[in-house]
């Protein structure tokens, strides 16, 4: 989207914006829930409530926008990208169940909740649930495989050259720089850097199980951070990309 920026102050707005989802959401979601059940809770906070949904559910909007003009820089982690767009829909039909049942509700107090009470309920339940998955796929993305307690773990067990490291040696003694990774950015050659390793990705973009779009994004790229934060620890992805080895990055 064209008219929301993608950068604040040089850096993105993406992992910025996003603490509004994460925070303001699923707090607003709780509260709906307390006034559905709570009159009392309602009368003092069911405007305020409204408010809190209206904004956590228009950053949810901004992060997932903000968040695929980050992908084209970065990689997109796919899981993330999934739970993103599956909250913005559940937060954009809360909103707007939320609305309808404060003027119910506002018309026709009640005790009791009533069926559009019920099924709000339902869905503030779901928003919460999908605001931990988002945010918790958006981390292990980043952070993942990067913490000095893993990296030291995985660095100790063993002082001889990991297998991808052999493989490249053994297969191709080649190695590239970024700058040549960089020339190779198009569908027709699509080349990525992937944990010190250069591949060439162009065949495999069509045959990509999580779509081409997510290979796209990481042509003429270090495509380490996508890759890792989807395979991270799975053998299947990790095989079958050395079948696209070019060399080693130097």
């Amino acid at each position: 989207m064209d008219l929301i920026p993608t950068t604040v102050g040089g850096l993105p707005l993406h992992p910025l914006v996003v603490h509004f989802s994460v925070v303001l959401l699923p707090l607003a979601a709780f509260a709906l829930l307390i006034a559905i059940f709570i009159p009392r809770f309602r009368k003092n906070y069911g405007f305020a409530t409204l408010v809190g949904l209206f904004i956590g559910t228009g950053a949810t909007v901004v992060a997932k926008q903000t968040g695929e003009a980050l992908a084209e820089q970065i990689g997109l982690p796919q899981k993330h990208a999934n739970y993103g767009s599956y909250l913005q829909t559940a937060a954009i039909i809360l909103f707007f169940l939320s609305l309808i049942w404060y003027r119910v509700a506002k018309t026709k107090p009640s005790i009791k909740p009533n069926a559009l009470g019920y099924l709000t309920a339902v869905i503030s339940l779901l928003v919460l649930g999908l605001t931990f998955l988002t945010g918790h796929s958006g981390a292990e993305a980043v952070w993942k495989n990067k913490s000095p307690s893993t990296n030291q773990s995985s660095a100790m067990p063993s002082p001889s050259p990991s297998k991808t490291s052999a493989t490249s040696k053994s297969s191709n003694a080649k190695s590239y720089t970024l700058a040549e990774v960089a020339k190779h950015a198009s569908t027709s050659s699509c080349w990525s850097a992937i944990d010190g390793n250069v591949y060439d990705l162009t065949n495999w973009i069509n045959l990509h199980p999580g779509g081409a779009s997510v290979i796209k994004a990481i042509c003429g790229k270090d495509g380490s951070t996508s890759f890792n934060g989807q395979h991270a620890g799975q053998g299947k992805p990790a095989a079958e990309l050395k079948n696209y080895l070019l060399g080693a990055l130097r």
